[in-house]
């Protein structure tokens, strides 16, 4: 640890994962002094997002990971007779079962190497330079006047709901800098999200178009396109991660793209669902009898709860069943049950589907045609986003610094088993090749979990271009393989390129390039109770649970926060730069080594000044009023 940092701190955060940022920026903004520590050399945890590179090593790591043990116990020293010291356990038990599978061309030359990738220092050359890194860190910490007073660059809802897959436009790819770096700095903003272009082609000549043959030696080249997700999760657009982003003013180091189409899998087949009132009766899968149906039951599903004789009986009834009984189509039920509520078909009963469907439809037509939304360039940007905002308010980081000793983590048995696919073509091919998709395949069996897929296009700046991001997420029941790839195999093609069965096979179905399967734990209904010897002080966060939203983790670190700060508000919205009253000189100081230059991600990303192509959005309180 760094000799100069403060030797007090009000409140210490282990770990930079979603719940643990949100607390750690709403102590520091409470006026909390703030030491924010993670043993990683990322921002994000389990929770984290990674270039093609830094994935391959991180499922490196994690296959030969070993118990980690410190040679030099000075730090003993400094523990006091009267002081008790309780060891962490360092080896991390989260990620199990990981196997990565390449079905692309994989003819790799050895000098081939990542685009813009920086060559890797060894422990003399990074001693060496530290001196250089902390000059080179003062030019992208960010200013006061960035911090707080820049112009937030919002947009109105009518702008947002622009991203429209029928007004398609070709991007310029984002320039992309460090590995550690998700954004390039402001000057390069309006190139990273690109400026649009009009390609001179008709849609039918594109869609005519084979997909382009992409190679595993293009994957590695292009690896710094790549932004992918350890959690595959959505926002909902009136969930409460938006709540907090906008009344923290949070959301103005975020941009965000509509999830553009909801999918579902019935009879062997892909097929659109009708959303919104417009999509329901311009839908050509549903009958008239069956589009007065649908909007009978989502406008009870509403008010539901005025109308308490509708589903009173059925109170103990399965969703399923309980759909059964409302005169709808199977057809219907089966887009109401795993499309709409997303709801388990075995577990799920009237009340949770009813809470489930009201959720989604209340979600509706705030920036889009669906509920959801989808933060550019992947879900580790969030993490790191309120991680900015305890920094502006005096909170320091320190990465790759594990805590020596404090508690025992008992084993937790709930897994989520999850797989990331890099595809060739989308799994629903349209007119437009830039679509965000979410599908819920359900489960085969009755017992067995349904699996929820999220499709993410390289206008999202989650992949290179030509090729398509696919998240599979479930709960576990054997290894992520065994639960997962026979739903890939329903959907993609997982021949290599030598061994396709027929030219037809290769344009029904998407080509997998490469998979990574792997099992997270799902810690989620850890707490307090779980550990042994946990001193009052001492709070626990849990990791990536297995819903679609990140309400879970929102709850948690509000809860937490409430509990170590009672009279505090959570969150409260910064102030006015003109309000802002500096102590002593009005500056403060910028350590570098305290946000650590080579990885602190926060610290580079640029106020937004411009929306490039105007297809992503930024949200605003502003955008809510109704």
């Amino acid at each position: 640890m760094a000799d100069n940092l403060p030797l007090e701190f009000d409140v210490v955060v282990i770990g930079t994962g979603l719940p643990e940022s949100i607390i750690a920026a709403a102590c520091s903004r409470s006026g909390q002094r703030v030491l924010h520590v993670d043993s990683k050399s990322y921002y994000g945890g389990n929770w984290a997002s990674f270039s093609f590179s830094g994935l391959l090593s991180w499922i490196k790591e994690n296959q030969q990971k070993k118990e980690v043990r410190e040679d030099s116990e000075d730090w003993r020293k400094l523990i006091l007779e009267t002081e008790e010291a309780i060891f962490l356990n360092k080896k991390d038990n989260t990620i199990q079962h990981i196997e990565d599978i390449c079905y692309a061309n994989q003819v790799l030359t050895e000098d081939v190497k990542e685009a813009g990738a920086l060559r890797k220092l060894s422990a003399a050359e990074v001693s060496d330079s530290s001196e250089a890194a902390q000059e080179s860190e003062k030019e992208f910490l960010p200013v006061e006047s960035q911090s707080l007073g820049t112009e937030s660059c919002e947009i109105s809802p009518e702008s947002i709901a622009c991203n429209d897959p029928e007004s398609t436009t070709e991007r310029k790819d984002a320039e992309m800098t460090s590995e550690g770096e998700n954004v390039c700095d402001a000057t390069s903003d309006q190139s990273a999200l690109g400026t649009g272009k009009m390609e001179n082609v008709s849609t039918a000549e594109v869609v005519a178009l084979k997909p382009k043959k992409i190679t595993y030696t293009q994957i590695v080249k292009e690896g710094r396109r790549f932004n992918i997700d350890l959690v595959s999760k959505l926002l909902y657009s009136r969930g409460l991660l938006i709540d907090l982003l906008t009344k923290s003013n949070v959301s103005r180091y975020a941009e965000f793209k509509n999830v553009t189409r909801i999918l579902a899998f019935r009879e062997g087949r892909v097929e659109q669902v009708p959303c919104s009132r417009a999509d329901v009766f311009n839908s050509k899968q549903l009958t008239m009898v069956e589009k007065r149906m649908l909007m009978k039951f989502l406008t009870f599903c509403l008010d539901y709860e005025q109308h308490p004789d509708e589903y009173q009986d059925y109170k103990e009834y399965k969703f399923s069943e309980y759909l059964k009984t409302q005169k709808l189509t199977s057809n219907l039920q089966h887009f109401i049950l795993h499309s709409i509520a997303m709801v388990s078909e075995a577990d799920s009963g009237t009340i949770d589907g009813l809470k489930a469907t009201k959720k989604f439809l209340q979600c509706l037509g705030r920036y889009g045609n669906t509920p959801f939304l989808f933060p550019l360039y992947g879900q580790g940007e969030l993490p790191q986003c309120f991680c900015r905002m305890c920094a502006v308010f005096g909170g320091i980081y320190c990465l790759r610094h594990p805590v020596q000793c404090l508690v025992v983590d008992k084993e937790s048995g709930r897994q989520i088993s999850r797989a990331v696919l890099i595809t060739d073509q989308s799994i629903l091919k349209t007119d437009s090749d830039q679509q965000i998709s979410i599908l819920t395949v359900p489960p085969v069996d009755l017992g067995q979990p349904a699996v929820r897929i999220i499709e993410l296009c390289s206008s999202t700046m989650t992949c290179m271009r030509n090729t398509y991001l696919v998240h599979f997420t479930c709960s576990s029941n054997k290894t992520a393989k065994e639960d997962l790839e026979p739903i890939v195999q329903k959907l993609f093609s997982l021949n290599a390129e030598t061994e396709r069965e027929s030219e037809k096979e290769e344009l029904e179905k998407p080509r997998v390039l490469w998979a990574l399967y792997f099992n997270m734990r799902d810690s989620s209904g850890i707490d307090r109770n779980s550990y042994d010897s946990l001193p009052s002080n001492v709070y626990v966060c849990s990791g990536p649970d297995c819903a679609l939203g990140s309400d879970y983790a929102v709850k948690q670190a509000e809860t937490l926060f409430q509990e170590m700060f009672p009279n505090e508000e959570f969150c409260p919205p910064p102030p006015n730069p003109e309000d802002i009253i500096y102590d002593g000189d009005g500056t403060q100081s910028e350590d570098p080594e305290l946000n650590n230059s080579s990885n602190a991600k926060t610290q580079l990303l640029p106020e937004q000044t411009s929306h490039g192509d105007g297809d992503s959005c930024k949200v605003s309180e502003e955008h809510h009023e109704e």
